[in-house]
Order: structure tokens, then sequence, then C-alpha cells
């Protein structure tokens, strides 16, 4: 009888692994780092080792950051992007949003997990104003594809409903895990974000405020994964970080079912 039980139950973690329904979680954080300059610091500090140490307490497997310098003065000419993968041990890909001073700024997305193929898309701008891209990675877990997508949003409403309308598109028929993440520049009631929630499910607690770093009154930056998978939300947290960026940081874990 015991050998029997022991093989059924072999089986059926085999067969769970074949279907990639095995117990999966993952970690995801989300921050704008003001090119890593403190607000309490001159403008031409930066601290690109505590945005690392940030990232390698939640020991998150997936990170969106948003405004990264790369090659650029103000923040002595680093490629921000590069650095941070360096210094977390992680896979990297950056999204441009603009060319600036001679240099380029925009997202940067952080693997655990190699990237099997990277994508990058500008956002639509009706009004004139500074461009912004999405980023998407695809990485595999259990033989799946799940793309992981960073962005940062337009500070016009206008933009941002076009931007959110693109974002809605890109994604509306896939069926396996999107994880969508970034600065969004709209709170959770504004239409942008309800567009959103059409497709997605979005993060959420009772007081998740983001910015300003000290005392926050209000949340732009958010974790969403689409609907109709079997992910699901666990352990919302926004980091009591108040002396890396302007915002919070924002760290959610995501379970298999």
């Amino acid at each position: 009888m015991k050998n029997h039980i022991l093989c059924y139950f072999i089986l059926s973690i085999l067969c769970c692994s074949a279907l990639g329904l095995s117990a999966q979680q993952l970690k995801i954080l989300t921050y704008n780092i003001h090119h890593a300059n403190p607000p309490s610091e001159h403008a031409s500090v930066t601290n690109l080792d505590t945005i690392a140490s940030i990232i390698k307490k939640t020991d998150a497997d997936l990170v969106g950051l948003q405004e990264i310098d790369v090659n650029l003065n103000r923040s002595q000419n680093t490629d921000q992007a590069k650095k941070l993968a360096e210094l977390t041990g992680m896979h990297y890909f950056f999204s441009k949003g603009i060319n600036l001073d001679h240099g380029e700024y925009g997202t940067v997305i952080l693997s655990k997990y190699p990237i099997v193929k990277s994508e990058r898309f500008e956002l639509p701008s009706p009004i004139e104003s500074e461009k912004r891209s999405l980023g998407i990675i695809h990485i595999t877990l259990n033989g799946k594809t799940i793309k992981f997508a960073n962005t940062h949003l337009d500070l016009k409403k206008e933009n941002r409903l076009a931007q959110t309308a693109f974002i809605i598109d890109k994604f509306k028929n896939d069926q396996e895990l999107v994880i969508l993440v970034g600065d969004l520049n709209a709170r959770p009631e504004e239409q942008p974000i309800r567009n959103l929630e059409k497709v997605f499910t979005r993060s959420e607690i009772k007081n998740g405020f983001t910015i300003p770093e000290v005392n926050p009154d209000r949340e732009i930056d958010f974790i969403m994964i689409n609907k109709g998978n079997q992910f699901k939300f666990k352990n919302h947290h926004v980091l009591s970080e108040t002396y890396a960026s302007d915002h919070r940081p924002v760290y959610v874990e995501i379970n298999a079912q």
C-alpha cells in the first residue's frame, strides 16, 4: 500500500510539472529611482549602491525601474542600466524614452531569469511631450512564456489615455501571464488606470501611497497581471524607503495556484 501511495505521489508531481502547474512564486518590484539621485542630496549626487541594496534585500525575481540615465553628465556618464545589472547580478534590458545630453534616458528591466526575447515600443503622444516607451522581456518558467512589461507614462492625461490604450491593445489577447509594472502617473480612480483594469488586475492594499517619499499621499506606481491566468497576488508592500528616490518602491509576490 505504501509503495502504491508513493508511486501515485510521484506521478502526480510529474504530471503537474508536465502541465506547467507546479507551484511557482515570483517576487516583483517596481521603483521610480529618480536617476539614483536622492532628493535630500545635491543634484550632482547619485547612489546606485543604495538602489542595488534595496533590490537585493527584496530578493526580487523581476524588477522594473523608471528614470534611468545612460551616459549622462548629471550622473557621471554612467550606464546606470548596465551598472545596476552588475551590482545585482541580474540580466537586464534598457528601453530608451528619449535622447538626452549626448546620452539616453528611460526605463530598465532586471531579471534573475535569462531573457529569451526583448521588445521596445514607443508609446503614442497625441499632444507634444517627452517620449515614453514600453519595454517588454520574455522569460520561460515551467516551459511557459511569461512577459514582463515596464513603462513610465506621460504627465499629460490625453497622452496617458493613448498610451494605456496602446498597452491594452498589445496584451488583450495574451493567454499566458503578463506582468505590467511602472510609474503610470495616474491615481487608481483615474481613467487610465480604470481602462487598464479591463484587461489587468491591479495589486492593491488599503494604503498603497507611493509618492512623495516622505509622507506619501497618492498612489501612482503599480504592479498588475493580466486577467484569466492562474497567478494570484500575495504580500503587497510599499517599502518604507525615504532616502534613495522621490518615490517609494512597490513589492508584490505572485503565486501560481
